[in-house]
């Protein structure tokens, strides 16, 4: 049997869930074993993910490593599964940011250890499965599924507050939500099927496709999210631990974007088009006004929070900006490389949050404060830390030849093909991130010691640096070298724009 032929896309789902299910089982009277085992499930995960990168064929636009068995034959709900270029790059980083988490976690988190790798490590197996299910039931079980180990995280291991966090957290993902399962059932009642494939051909009227957008819209702005439904992530990322920002920032939010990548454009292009101007428009006020927001923050977690929002405006623009391109120029080169500049951000934005995160907990777990105006002259005491903060900051506010700065640049020139005073309105978020960033940095890492105990503080261990060596590493490869991520997706969006630009307008 060669890999090709193995089911991956079950291994990548079930391995982590049932690794989570015996960390679960053996308790916290076996912490190092959990711990252990709970790595070594996280990196074979991993290793599955780059065997999947080996051998995707980034010629074929299509799903690849398809399986398919039938699950609720009464209603032809199935079991289906498949990648492509869209879905793979968010199943490695999302392999990727789970080591991350667990060696986190390792030192910092003393109570429920068990029940901490079982959440994670299930909720892995459960965000995997939301990139590759190709039946529109399976795909809903699975993208509500994963709001339960999410809400343990944030309300066992949270903050002060964290109750009124995952409330929030999950009223509004979950009454989305709901809007996307009326919209499913409409699509399959008019299709004769739930595949998700079949549903993008599905012909449609204006006002149909118009009501299903809506309802696909309240499903996935909430979960990137968009202004003005974002009041629920700064609440979320400032109550939950260390891991759950990470994972919350690094891969959640990117299933927001997925959803308009999968559903969204390609079964309501017409609406999709319809709706592009207001889509712009929130993108903007999400890149600006947010990053205004950022700025005037003092609590670093918000800060970083409000700064995710801003940075995944850019994915939005990316997404429908390509409408006004061909409306403009009529070629869809520019529509492509915006979309691809999109993708890119959303990969980058990962690696990057999830380092900035990482970097306010190891401050917290010293100071056990989040708060800008309890630090100062950190660099004094902690040098190799400041010097890793500084180049995650550096890209953060999206500096060349870092990862940041790729997916940036790629909307704002597609954008200005469309109009110059979007690609101006874009670009200010260099200006505006770089503002809140570096003031950050300023505050917490130069200037007087504000502490006694702040001189006091021990420099990084040989574990923390390992997290973010590897961070560094890949913000500054895809920085200088995006290709790879660039040659998985070209063909499939490609694709996706060909589909997207064309009318299906019925009636």
């Amino acid at each position: 049997m060669t890999l090709s032929n193995l089911p991956l896309l079950s291994m990548l789902i079930w391995t982590p869930i049932l690794g989570g299910v015996w960390a679960l089982i053996a308790g916290d009277r076996q912490e190092e074993t959990v711990k252990f085992f709970s790595f070594g499930v996280a990196v074979l995960t991993f290793i599955f993910s780059v065997i999947l990168y080996c051998e995707f064929d980034t010629t074929y636009a299509g799903m690849q490593f398809v399986e398919e068995t039938r699950w609720i034959s009464a209603f032809d709900i199935k079991y289906h599964l498949g990648v492509d270029g869209i879905a793979l790059p968010l199943i490695m980083l999302t392999t990727f940011t789970t080591i991350l988490v667990i060696l986190a976690a390792w030192e910092v988190i003393y109570e429920r250890i068990s029940y901490y790798m079982c959440a994670f490590l299930i909720l892995t197996g459960l965000m995997n499965a939301v990139f590759m299910a190709l039946d529109a039931i399976l795909f809903y079980v699975f993208w509500e599924a994963m709001l339960i180990p999410m809400f343990l995280i944030i309300g066992i291991w949270g903050g002060s507050n964290r109750v009124y966090a995952t409330i929030k957290f999950f009223l509004y993902t979950f009454l989305g939500s709901v809007f996307m399962l009326v919209a499913f059932l409409y699509l399959a009642s008019v299709a004769g099927s739930f595949n998700i494939e079949a549903l993008h051909d599905v012909p449609l009227n204006l006002t149909a496709q118009k009501l299903i957008f809506v309802a696909f819209f309240l499903a996935f702005a909430v979960k990137i999210p968009m202004w003005p439904v974002h009041t629920w992530l700064p609440d979320a990322h400032v109550e939950a631990p260390t891991g759950g920002s990470v994972i919350l920032a690094a891969v959640m939010l990117k299933m927001g974007g997925y959803g308009f990548l999968r559903f969204s454009l390609p079964i309501t292009p017409d609406a999709s088009l319809y709706f592009s101007d207001a889509m712009i428009a929130l993108s903007l006020i999400a890149i600006v006004y947010i990053g205004f927001v950022a700025l005037v923050q003092e609590d670093m977690k918000k800060l970083i929070a409000y700064s995710s929002i801003s940075h995944m405006g850019f994915v939005t623009l990316g997404f429908f900006i390509p409408f006004s391109i061909f409306a403009a120029t009529g070629s869809s080169s520019g529509a492509i490389m915006g979309m691809e500049g999109a993708m890119m951000q959303m990969i980058s934005h990962g690696f990057i949050s999830a380092a900035m995160f990482l970097c306010v907990g190891v401050m917290y777990d010293r100071i056990h404060s989040r708060m800008i105006k309890d630090y100062g002259g950190v660099v004094n005491s902690m040098p190799i830390f400041a010097a890793f903060m500084m180049l995650f900051v550096m890209a953060n506010s999206g500096l060349p030849g870092t990862s940041g700065f790729v997916g940036e640049f790629l909307v704002i020139l597609s954008s200005y093909q469309a109009s110059f005073w979007i690609a101006f309105a874009a670009a200010l978020t260099l200006i505006l991130g770089a503002a809140y960033s570096l003031w950050m940095y300023k505050r917490v890492i130069f200037g007087d010691v504000i502490k006694t105990d702040i001189s006091e503080l021990k420099d990084i261990n040989s574990r923390e640096g390992f997290i973010f060596v590897l961070l560094a590493i890949v913000v500054l490869t895809f920085g200088i070298w995006p290709a790879p991520i660039f040659d998985i997706m070209h063909v499939t969006v490609e694709q996706l724009i060909e589909h997207v630009l064309q009318h299906k307008v019925i009636g």
